[in-house]
């Protein structure tokens, strides 16, 4: 691990370096990203704005470090849907699971995805690699699972795999964000679950779950 000016952080550096992105992170989870200042991170930290600089070029850089680690866990969400089968009640199990999944990892990494979706809607490219990576960790499984569904006639044959996965990522990506605001339409956790859970079934495989 090596500082802006390319030194090799000690031990020492290496705590600081992680204490400043442990304030950094829990920030942003009551700060709106653009009202968090170096000064403010450097203070939370216990050192100066000289020392936040030794490890980032900027607030911006920081949080960067912050989603590239979010994104390293994205094999959480990929272990949901890879290898899984979508077939009878386990296909129902499989789409409950992977909703549920889901919006477990949107609501452990709630304030860095806000972040990286605000960059990636804005036009920043790193932001938008990122975002990228979290949803292709299950788009590509349900794009194949789709097409493998499709291969032994169980799937309309004029369906689009990379659509329809595309599609249910969405959606699943939007409501995990959403999952606050859904309280103000009457809708329960308990309730939306089930829903997401039915819509990707349906998604999927074309049919009914079997319950």
């Amino acid at each position: 691990m090596r500082t802006v000016d390319g030194r090799v952080a000690g031990r020492r550096g290496q705590a600081t370096r992680q204490k400043l992105l442990d304030c950094l992170s829990e920030m942003l989870r009551s700060s709106p990203y653009r009202d968090v200042k170096v000064i403010d991170v450097a203070r939370k930290a216990g050192t100066s704005p000289a020392t936040f600089y030794q490890y980032f070029p900027d607030v911006e850089g920081a949080v960067l470090e912050l989603a590239d680690g979010m994104a390293a866990e994205t094999s959480d969400l990929s272990a949901l849907v890879a290898g899984r089968s979508w077939a009878g009640k386990a296909g129902w199990q499989t789409a409950q699971e992977l909703v549920d999944g889901f919006l477990e990892f949107w609501r452990r990494h709630d304030a860095i995805l806000r972040v990286v979706d605000l960059g990636a809607a804005e036009g920043d490219k790193r932001f938008a690699k990122i975002r990228m990576k979290v949803l292709n960790a299950v788009n590509s499984s349900l794009s194949e699972a789709v097409a493998e569904l499709q291969a032994k006639g169980r799937v309309d044959p004029e369906v689009n795999p990379a659509a329809v996965a595309g599609s249910l990522v969405v959606m699943l990506a939007a409501a995990a964000s959403h999952q606050k605001g859904f309280t103000s339409w009457g809708v329960k956790q308990a309730e939306l679950k089930p829903t997401l859970a039915l819509l990707t079934y349906l998604g999927v495989t074309g049919r009914k779950p079997a319950r």
